[in-house]
């Protein structure tokens, strides 16, 4: 970490670096490449979030994209339309009431751009149908969060014959699947992705998009041979800045592209520092440790208060008051999420103080 660029910004701060998020998207093309490449993914846009981003998945050459709060569909479509490109999005959460007649208003606004939106009942398909806006059926995978279980095909039915011709196909997202292996998890999904894939071919028809797969569990979709046969697109979102609790499913090949910068305020005991990155700078709700500091793996943080992030020293060479330290997530989306700003780096390089646009709700 390059101190000296860093060391009279305000703490904690957000810290994205652009050339690891290129080498991400770089090492997505590599795993899609035998599998249709790019156009088998429509990424999740709730992990990214930042303009600066957003416009290298489209530099990219990606076109397709999932979000879900209104304010991401506002910020991806106000960027597409800026750079003159017509992009597929589809709003993964099934809106109703003033998020809806948002939603409504963001299509109406911008034609040339395809929007479509989950549903689960008929009434509310045939309202998507008759404001323009495409359908996409939400299917539950026994994760029992939003959606239709997968054997309810008279309800399925009902949903498909409403929407009518805004049917644009199905959503699943498994993302209950989270077995520590590959074999355990592509063992668990097997028999989701069987069950998809038929009601699929029963119930639609081959232009219809199938949609399954958060980071977890998107390889173990492209290699499911029933689902190569459709339209079939993943939408992990957490791989373009990559956190450590993917790491730990051994997929190889992705860097920590999201970080906060922190520093030491406090030092209450030999064995112990304290940093000034809490709970509303990191996402506190995963289990300890939140997250890992950068390079300093004798630093093992605790539970964080609201401002407060006590760190274990495991070593002789504790840091000083005021060093600057660089805490990488266990889970990425919310960390970002807090963030009002961020610094965007190219190596270590400070390039610029960029708004995290699409963070919150409030649209």
């Amino acid at each position: 970490m390059d101190v000296t660029a860093l060391e009279h910004l305000p703490t904690p701060l957000l810290l994205v670096r652009l050339d690891r998020v290129r080498a991400n998207l770089a090492r997505m093309e590599e795993l899609l490449a035998a599998h249709g490449g790019l156009a088998r993914w429509r990424p999740h846009v709730k992990t990214a979030k930042v303009p600066q981003v957003l416009d290298l998945l489209l530099d990219r050459g990606l076109r397709r994209f999932k979000c879900a709060t209104t304010r991401e569909a506002r910020v991806l479509l106000e960027l597409a339309e800026r750079r003159g490109a017509s992009i597929d999005l589809l709003v993964a959460f099934a809106h109703r009431g003033a998020n809806l007649a948002r939603v409504v208003e963001l299509a109406q606004r911008h034609p040339r751009q395809r929007v479509s939106m989950l549903s689960e009942d008929a009434a509310h398909a045939r309202s998507l149908r008759e404001h323009s806006l495409g359908v996409f059926i939400d299917l539950d995978p026994h994760m029992g969060r939003s959606g239709i279980a997968l054997d309810q095909r008279a309800r399925i039915r009902e949903v498909a014959l409403a929407a009518e011709t805004a049917l644009r196909g199905w959503h699943a997202y498994e993302g209950h699947v989270r077995a520590p292996t590959a074999p355990q998890r592509r063992a668990a999904c097997a028999p989701l992705f069987d069950a998809l894939a038929d009601l699929a071919l029963s119930l639609g028809s081959r232009e219809h998009e199938t949609i399954t797969s958060g980071t977890p569990t998107f390889v173990e979709a492209l290699e499911h041979r029933g689902l190569a046969a459709l339209q079939h697109s993943i939408s992990p979102g957490i791989v373009v800045y990559w956190d450590h609790n993917s790491a730990a499913l051994g997929l190889a090949g992705f860097r920590c592209a999201a970080s906060v910068l922190t520093r030491v305020i406090s030092r209450p005991r030999s064995d112990r520092v304290t940093v000034d990155a809490g709970s509303k700078s990191i996402d506190a709700s995963v289990s300890d440790p939140c997250v890992q500091v950068a390079g300093r793996p004798e630093l093992v943080a605790t539970r964080p208060s609201e401002e407060h992030l006590p760190l274990d020293v495991r070593s002789l060479a504790p840091p000083q008051l005021g060093d600057l330290l660089e805490l990488e997530p266990r889970h990425v989306c919310p960390m970002v999420n807090l963030a009002e700003r961020c610094a965007l780096l190219e190596g270590e390089r400070l390039l610029t103080i960029a708004s995290v646009c699409a963070r919150a709700h409030g649209d």
